[in-house]
């Protein structure tokens, strides 16, 4: 009997062994289940955000008033972008700030669900070099995709007393803070590449911010400053209304190839401001993608490309991860450019 009970003994605890391991295996698997389960869970939300984005429209944020020569240029990208997204793109004006008052207001109230977009240029990168701002644009933003290049020139009415650049300098020089002179906002392209050229000069100009290029060429035109160094003139000075004076790039315009650069004329002074697209920080990579797609087969629109030639816009395509390094290395190119210059706005 003994035996037969140690033998029954053995037998159930061997089962109990074999549904303990049983228990432990199913628990086991139930546990990896869960988790599996709270994982797909997790990733929903954003998976789900991707495949149904967009499902309302999309604020596109421009920073310069309504009417000028980019804002029309934008209104013809984002009409095309939203047949591509098959929803509406609108272009909201939000002026001011040398051009960074949109994106930086963005990056203060915006969600990264991708429904808030502004355009940016390269003052974006400069301002936090001049003052203190709201935003840091190496961390703040999410670059989606990098589109033009603005051509710069210096130009004059054409009725003015300057026939060229030597004319200009000359009384300039000889009549210091006398010349007049706009640019869109303090701190942009234009107004730091004019500051460059009266210190190479050894003279002062009296400097005048606008708001946006149709601000400045219509004061322009009014006789209310002498000068204008900034993009977009171009069909002015076809018309016969503006004399450009000198290029200010590295090239000669195509429709203006009688203008010398600044660079020619013995002036080794450039000014570019790369266009670009962002969003707030943290946006889903699926819809970061969706937009870059978008607003890449925009570009190919031919009312945008139509736009870009009437003001003399060069077309220049950066992707989402090189317009994320140019970001970063722009920050710090224009932190040396402000350096150089010596210059604070606060």
């Amino acid at each position: 009997m003994a035996s037969k009970d140690k033998q029954a003994d053995g037998l159930a605890s061997a089962s109990r062994r074999a549904l303990l391991g049983a228990a432990g295996a199913a628990g086991a698997a139930w546990a990896g289940f869960g988790a599996g389960l709270a994982l797909g869970l997790g990733l929903m939300p954003a998976a789900l955000a991707a495949g149904t984005y967009p499902a309302r429209p999309i604020e596109f944020w421009i920073p310069f008033p309504p009417g000028g020569p980019t804002d029309a240029s934008l209104r013809a990208l984002v009409a095309a972008a939203g047949k591509e997204l098959d929803q509406r793109v609108v272009p909201i004006n939000k002026p001011g700030a040398g051009a960074t008052l949109a994106a930086s207001v963005m990056a203060q109230t915006a969600t990264p669900e991708g429904y808030v977009l502004s355009m940016v240029a390269a003052n974006i990168f400069r301002m936090p070099h001049l003052q203190k701002t709201s935003y840091d644009p190496r961390k703040d933003f999410t670059y989606i995709i990098g589109l033009t290049n603005y051509r710069y020139g210096l130009v004059v009415r054409a009725d003015a007393r300057w026939k060229n650049l030597a004319e200009f300098l000359a009384y300039a020089k000889a009549n210091p803070g006398k010349v007049s002179y706009g640019a869109v906002g303090i701190g942009s392209s234009g107004h730091i590449a004019m500051e460059k050229l009266a210190r190479a000069v050894g003279t002062q100009f009296t400097f005048v911010p606008y708001k946006g290029g149709s601000e400045e060429l219509m004061a322009l035109l009014g006789g209310d400053i002498d000068a204008v160094l900034d993009p977009g003139w171009s069909q002015y000075a076809i018309a016969g209304k503006i004399r450009p004076l000198a290029i200010v790039g590295d090239s000669r315009f195509p429709r203006f190839k009688d203008v010398p650069t600044l660079k020619e004329l013995g002036y080794d002074i450039t000014a570019s401001s790369l266009v670009g697209i962002v969003g707030p920080k943290g946006m889903d990579p699926a819809v970061v993608r969706r937009l870059h797609d978008a607003f890449r087969a925009a570009t190919k629109d031919p009312a945008y490309i139509q736009s870009l030639e009437a003001i003399d816009l060069e077309s220049v395509y950066l992707s989402h991860e090189a317009y994320t390094r140019f970001a970063a290395e722009q920050y710090e190119r224009e932190k040396r450019t402000v350096q150089q210059l010596n210059i604070r706005l606060d």
